[in-house]
């Protein structure tokens, strides 16, 4: 008894569409570009926080 609890579709005759150009030229290995954008922009949010938090303490110190 088989473990598959839907039946397999069966092949079609037809072909199958033809893909978008854009697929062929994706690769696997290397992320997408706006994966670098996202990581920039949370490390210069990380970075201006750090600066405003460092301002607020060097602020309070001297009062």
């Amino acid at each position: 008894m088989s473990d598959q609890t839907t039946p397999a579709a069966p092949p079609s005759a037809e072909p199958l569409p033809e893909a978008a150009p854009a697929a062929s030229a994706y690769k696997e290995d290397t992320p997408p570009r706006g994966l670098y954008v996202r990581v920039f922009i949370y490390v210069v949010a990380t970075h201006v926080l750090l600066a405003f938090l460092s301002f607020l303490v060097i602020v309070a110190k001297t009062r």
